[in-house]
């Protein structure tokens, strides 16, 4: 775990990070220790936005990415509205930056994956540049698709509003985020669209840092 120091053993998040070449300084006892510092790619948005059937669709096949759905390690202590969504992110990015070790980027499809969110976590310094892609449609499709998902999903008229009211915000704030946050409508594009639309997205920004 690159967490823990392997001189003295100090589980420390918070180290300090140095570039040229990129290592990872324990503040206990000042070893340093080499890493890969990624990139990050969040795709967040409304549920009903389309990022799980998107996920799903990538991951059928080959990319230069290890595409992840945030929900899979979600758990009912992280409801708890103090800490309990830091600790949920904190927690991806923990893991994100593991996985990243073995030499391919996470994409991670996370709804609350915001720049405020993630942004001050302590995990973030890992990373290079994190780039953030909301999924967002017109009101009355997501809320159609969230009354038509089954009733063991818990979609009420009140969580649906709420969904719709995520949606329109972030189509109307996008602009004033002080991080750059681009957005990609998906009322009438396909799944495969949609997904061919975020690849290209996705390869763009790795070019960047091959040039």
């Amino acid at each position: 775990m690159i967490n823990v120091c392997a001189y003295c053993g100090s589980y420390r998040p918070d180290k300090e990070i140095l570039q040229n070449p990129t290592q990872a300084i324990c503040p206990d006892c000042g070893h340093s220790h080499q890493f890969v510092q990624q990139p990050l790619f969040i795709i967040c948005g409304p549920s009903g936005g389309g990022k799980t059937a998107v996920c799903r669709h990538l991951q059928q096949s080959l990319h230069p990415f290890i595409p992840l759905e945030a929900d899979i390690l979600y758990r009912a202590e992280f409801n708890n509205p103090q800490n309990g969504p830091r600790d949920f992110n904190e927690t991806w990015l923990r893991v994100c930056k593991n996985i990243g070790q073995s030499g391919q980027p996470v994409v991670l499809f996370h709804s609350g994956g915001l720049p405020q969110h993630v942004e001050p976590c302590l995990e973030r310094r890992y990373f290079g540049n994190v780039h953030y892609l909301a999924l967002v449609a017109n009101d009355e499709t997501i809320a159609n698709r969230l009354a038509a998902r089954p009733a063991w999903r818990g979609y009420t008229p009140e969580s649906i509003a709420n969904q719709v009211a995520y949606n329109q915000w972030l189509r109307r704030e996008r602009p004033n985020h002080v991080h750059p946050m681009n957005v990609l409508d998906t009322t009438h594009a396909a799944i495969a669209k949609t997904s061919a639309d975020i690849v290209h997205w996705i390869k763009g920004k790795l070019q960047q840092y091959e040039s």
